[in-house]
C-alpha cells in the first residue's frame, strides 16, 4: 500500500512539472515587433494579420512599435528575444540593406533570425509638387541634366532607406544628379514636398494616393513591372525607357534564430491562409500592397538576392549612414 501511495505522488509530480514546450503551440501571447510608427504599411499589415492570427491561433497577437535607427533597434530586440515563437519581427528590405550602410547594426540578417514568410511589397510612385515645372519623367530627366544637383528629392526613413536607394538607382540608370534630403519618416517627407521645400520623391501608394486625388501632388510614373491598377494612366519607369527598373519596398516576417521548424510551419501556414482571404485581399489592394506570402525558404533566398542587388547600388553611389 505504501509503495502504491509513493508511486501516485511521483506520477502527480511528473504531471505538474511537464515542460512548457510540451503544451500545444502557441501557449502564450505573441508579439509582432514593427520598426515603424503607426499608420504606415507595415503597421497596417501587422495589425491586420495580428487580428486574424489571434482568431486562428487562440492567443492574443499584439503589435509593438519600436521605432529608431532605421529599424535596427527593433531588429536587435527581436534577435535577442526567446526563440519560443512568442516574438516575431515585421521588417522591410532595410533588414538586409542596413548592414551595408552601418559599421555595426547589432545583428546579422542571416544568422540572427529565422525566416518565416514574405508578406507583401509595394511599388513606388514618382511624385512631384504641382508647381514643379515638369510634366513627365522625360522632362524631369532633361531638367536634371540641364541643371545637375538643382533638384532636391525627399526620402522617407533616412539614408539608405528603400525610397532613397530607389532614386539613387534611377540616378545611375538615367545618368543624372539629384540632391538627397533625408527624412526620418514618410509624414515629414511628404509634408515638405507638399510645402514645396523639395521638388520630388519616390513614395509608397498608401501615403501618396490621397494627395494625388486631392491634386496636391502630381504623379509622373510608377516603378513596377506593370502599371498600378489604381493609376492605370501612369506609365511605368520601364515603359519610359529604363528596362529592369522594377523596384519597391518588400516586407517579411522573421523570428529570432533557432525558432523550431514546427512553429515556423504553423505561422507560415496561417499567414498563407490570411493573405488569400477575400476581405484581406481587398484591403491589401486598396492600400497598393501586393501579396508575396510564400515559404520560409523563399524568404531566405530572396533576402540574399536583394542584399546583392542593393549592394551594387550602394557601392556605386558611395552611400554610408554614418
Amino acid at each position: 500500500m505504501h509503495r502504491l501511495i509513493r508511486l501516485a505522488f511521483v506520477a502527480l509530480g511528473m504531471l505538474t512539472t511537464l515542460p512548457a514546450q510540451a503544451q500545444p503551440y502557441p501557449n502564450k501571447p505573441i508579439r509582432i515587433v514593427v520598426p515603424y510608427p503607426p499608420g504606415g504599411p507595415p503597421d497596417f499589415i501587422g495589425r491586420l494579420y495580428g487580428h486574424r492570427l489571434t482568431e486562428m491561433l487562440g492567443q492574443p497577437v499584439v503589435v509593438e512599435n519600436r521605432v529608431g535607427a532605421n529599424g535596427n533597434i527593433a531588429a536587435q530586440l527581436v534577435a535577442k528575444s526567446a526563440n519560443d515563437g512568442s516574438t516575431f519581427l515585421i521588417h522591410a528590405s532595410s533588414i538586409v540593406i542596413n548592414p551595408l550602410l552601418y559599421k555595426s547594426v547589432g545583428y546579422d540578417p542571416f544568422t540572427d533570425f529565422t525566416p518565416v514568410s514574405l508578406l507583401f511589397d509595394y511599388k513606388l510612385i514618382v511624385i512631384v509638387h504641382p508647381a514643379f515645372a515638369v510634366q513627365s519623367l522625360q522632362e524631369l530627366v532633361a531638367a536634371a541634366k540641364a541643371r545637375p544637383g538643382s533638384i532636391a528629392y525627399a526620402s522617407a526613413g533616412g539614408v539608405g532607406a528603400p525610397t532613397h536607394l530607389a532614386v539613387e538607382m534611377f540616378k545611375q540608370v538615367a545618368g543624372i544628379d539629384l540632391t538627397h534630403i533625408p527624412y526620418a519618416g514618410g509624414a515629414p517627407a511628404v509634408n515638405d514636398l507638399l510645402a514645396g521645400h523639395v521638388q520630388m520623391m519616390f513614395f509608397n501608394p498608401t501615403q501618396s494616393l490621397p494627395h494625388l486625388k486631392a491634386g496636391k501632388l502630381r504623379a509622373l510614373a510608377t516603378t513596377g513591372a506593370t502599371r498600378m491598377p489604381f493609376l492605370p494612366d501612369q506609365p511605368t519607369v520601364i515603359e519610359l525607357g529604363y528596362p529592369g527598373f522594377d523596384v519597391g519596398t518588400w516586407f517579411g516576417l522573421w523570428g529570432p534564430a533557432g525558432v523550431s521548424p514546427a512553429i515556423v510551419t504553423t505561422i507560415n501556414a496561417a499567414i498563407g491562409k490570411i493573405a488569400v482571404m477575400d476581405d484581406v485581399r481587398e484591403q491589401l489592394s486598396a492600400q497598393g500592397l501586393n501579396n508575396l506570402a510564400g515559404s520560409a525558404a523563399t524568404l531566405a533566398a530572396f533576402q540574399k538576392s536583394e542584399q546583392e542587388r542593393w549592394s551594387k547600388v550602394i557601392k556605386a553611389a558611395n552611400i554610408t549612414a554614418e
